[in-house]
């Protein structure tokens, strides 16, 4: 069976079925919001593996500014010390004024003009996940050598970040199914209608000895054509709202978003839609034909 045999002689004008003309249209629409979905579920998975390498081990300590500068090193070298000294730390190091000021100006402006403001101090720090460690401890023993001190411990909000992503690639699976069990469900009332109406023909083919699989076929490359022309069109529709969301996510700040990284498995994916939807719509009609002239003998 190949596309090339959807030239061929039909005994069943399935052309001229009133399903004919809103099944393309109906398939595209389960494609594109096939597609969406498939995509979505890759940005989701893009953005928690980034997010996750990039803060999965480390925390952050503030410390809030001081009315010396000479006040303000002595806190910071003092939380450096106890840091670097408890079993978990691999890392504490301080982070500059400048990259401060970097970090603050997608969300308070340029740069230049927070230059006055005081700012806490940050110390990052890298941990062992292997080793246990109590924050709070940690907490009260930096607050005593620079009063006011905190720790953003970034696990915890990585953790329901990957929890929400999870939820919602769960979501775009059940949508991906829902999508399969209409797109399935719309072939098949398609056949059983296509049946219905050519029911005299279908006689008259039994009478002169065609067999079931001959009519079977005849509707199962009907809905595989359909299948992959609807599967066409939703591609087709689905590139441009590719392309629409990519430029806009690329107008957003780079610092507050991460880069999106789609691999090539996702593109097949996606580009193998039409293929799916084709197959799915020829199982579906010969099932379902084969099934109604068992009923029918």
């Amino acid at each position: 069976m190949t596309f090339l045999s959807f030239n061929h002689h039909k005994d069943l004008p399935l052309d001229k079925d009133p399903g004919t003309r809103f099944l393309p249209w109906l398939i595209a629409f389960m494609v594109y919001l096939a597609a969406l979905a498939v995509i979505a579920t890759s940005i989701m998975q893009s953005i928690s593996a980034r997010w996750e390498m990039g803060v999965s081990d480390t925390l952050t300590v503030q410390i809030p500014p001081q009315k010396g500068m000479q006040q303000d090193q002595k806190q910071i070298e003092a939380s450096l010390e106890i840091l670097r000294a408890h079993p978990a730390v691999v890392l504490a190091a301080p982070v500059g004024k400048a990259r401060v000021l970097e970090l603050l100006e997608p969300w308070l402006g340029d740069a230049a003009s927070l230059s006055d403001i005081p700012l806490p101090h940050l110390i990052d720090v890298t941990v062992r996940q292997d080793v246990p460690m109590d924050g709070q401890a940690l907490i009260e023993q930096l607050n005593k050598v620079a009063p006011g001190a905190t720790l953003d411990d970034h696990r915890v909000w990585l953790d329901r970040l990957i929890q929400m992503s999870r939820t919602l690639e769960w979501g775009a699976y059940l949508v991906l199914g829902l999508i399969a069990t209409v797109s399935i469900g719309t072939v098949f009332f398609v056949t059983k209608t296509g049946l219905a109406i050519h029911h005299d023909v279908i006689e008259v083919l039994h009478l002169i000895g065609a067999q079931d699989s001959y009519i079977a076929r005849q509707f199962a490359e009907h809905a595989l054509y359909m299948g992959f022309r609807g599967g066409l069109l939703g591609l087709a529709v689905a590139g441009p709202t590719f392309g629409g969301f990519a430029y806009l996510y690329h107008q957003v700040d780079r610092a507050l978003l991460p880069q999106i990284d789609i691999t090539a498995l996702q593109w097949v994916a996606v580009l193998s839609l039409p293929f799916l939807s084709a197959l799915m719509g020829y199982l579906t009609a010969r099932s379902a034909v084969l099934n109604s002239l068992k009923k029918m003998i």
